[in-house]
């Protein structure tokens, strides 16, 4: 099932069997708004059941740049082009999300970045290999965030 992320209106649907489902919403909703804001693009994500494509892309390049496996199922996810970029978006059962920027041409800014969500752990998977940084949205509260850089073709 498809569904256009509200920004206004904050909604946990397709998120509701995460702990920290408000949180998740409102970072979702974050992401939302700045995807509106910045390209003009209304953020549609589908559940992970349809989306077997988008997260075998992003959990290749996790694995092959940084060897990592994210232990949390996908609820949701979302692939589109923006920008000169494909933008792909990953929203964690335990609250993390992954969103990854790749530059179509060569030379353009390539990197994943992770936010978990207000009220979350740190996945263990993460805790040793990254700092994050907070910043403080009003939508999603607190966020912590942290990235790296791609290096390889993906």
């Amino acid at each position: 099932m498809s569904y256009l992320v509200d920004f206004k209106d904050v909604s946990i649907v397709g998120l509701e069997s995460s702990p920290v489902a408000e949180a998740l919403a409102g970072l979702r909703a974050n992401e939302a708004r700045y995807l509106k804001n910045k390209f003009d693009h209304d953020f549609v994500v589908s559940d992970a059941s349809e989306s077997a494509q988008t997260i075998t892309w992003v959990h290749g390049i996790l694995f092959k740049e940084r060897n990592l496996q994210i232990g949390s199922p996908v609820l949701q996810a979302s692939m589109f082009e923006a920008d000169g970029a494909k933008r792909a978006y990953l929203f964690y059962e335990s609250g993390l999300s992954i969103n990854v920027l790749y530059g179509l041409a060569e030379g353009e800014k390539r990197a994943v970045g992770f936010k978990l969500s207000d009220g979350m752990e740190i996945p263990q998977e993460l805790a040793d290999k990254f700092k994050f940084a907070r910043q403080k949205s009003k939508l999603a509260g607190t966020i912590r965030g942290s990235y790296f850089v791609i290096k390889g073709e993906h």
